[in-house]
């Protein structure tokens, strides 16, 4: 016997349904144009109520925005301003036999409350003493660094300060000039003083540097802020060897004058209690 055949039964066109199908994506285009359309403020502001702009004079550079949006203290002038002219500075003689603290002194003042030489990894994570950022400021400007890092003790951060500050002050009080001094040396590892002895002979392995209490002083340079009241660097060398002179008597820091290198080389020492 022959089965019968089944009838396509059709399906009837359900509205609700349909609905049910296409309403969250009729939803989601609806949501899509409101955001896109401007609202009213939006149309405000393109009529003219626009936010300030800052306005940057035609011979501005990309250190003139960073002063305005990331630090103005890295503001300088590209050069040291000319014609120079002398301000009263106390010489006392030739710096060498003067400022002459051996690195056995340095180094004995800077185990007495340094760091332990940071060796390898782990051991930037377990400090012995905490540590700051040494950044530029008002008082001083950090040279660009390649074998040292910018961090010190605490009592080495605000000696820094006090030499920046000391020097700026001896400069207004005689007359004027806008000038900071520039810290060219900070915190070294074994690995940058390995690096550093491949083109400074004057660096040795038993570095001060290694223990955050001690850094470096351009004599030969300083960062020249204004071309008000230009001075010589002679002068200005002067003045910063008369800061150091007083800070040393005061048993504040201890002092090498180095020659190969031209610069203060200066370890904190200790506060008394």
């Amino acid at each position: 016997m022959t089965q019968p055949k089944r009838r396509k039964v059709r399906r009837r066109f359900s509205l609700r349904k349909t609905l049910r199908l296409f309403l969250p994506v009729c939803l989601f285009i609806v949501l899509c144009v409101m955001m896109c359309v401007p609202s009213g403020r939006d149309k405000a502001t393109q009529q003219g109520q626009e936010n300030p702009v800052l306005q940057l004079a035609s011979n501005a550079t990309v250190l003139d925005l960073e002063i305005d949006t990331v630090s103005r203290f890295l503001y300088r002038l590209d050069s040291m301003p000319e014609p120079t002219k002398r301000i009263k500075v106390n010489y006392f003689g030739n710096l060498k036999p003067f400022f002459n603290d051996s690195n056995y002194v340095h180094w004995a003042e800077a185990e007495a409350y340094g760091l332990e030489p940071l060796s390898d990894t782990r051991s930037h994570w377990n400090l012995r003493r905490p540590i700051v950022k040494v950044t530029t400021c008002k008082d001083y400007f950090l040279d660009t660094l390649i074998f040292s890092r910018p961090y010190l003790v605490p009592e080495a951060a605000a000696t820094l300060r006090e030499i920046g500050r000391r020097f700026r002050d001896t400069l207004e009080t005689r007359g004027g000039g806008d000038y900071r001094i520039k810290v060219t040396s900070v915190l070294r590892t074994p690995q940058t003083v390995k690096r550093l002895r491949r083109r400074n002979r004057n660096a040795i392995d038993s570095s001060v540097h290694q223990l955050g209490t001690t850094f470096d002083i351009s004599y030969s340079s300083f960062i020249a802020n204004s071309d008000a009241n230009p001075r010589s660097v002679d002068d200005l060398k002067g003045i910063l060897a008369e800061v150091l002179k007083a800070m040393r008597e005061e048993e504040k820091i201890w002092v090498k004058y180095e020659v190969k290198q031209p610069c203060f080389h200066i370890t904190a020492r200790k506060p008394k209690e």
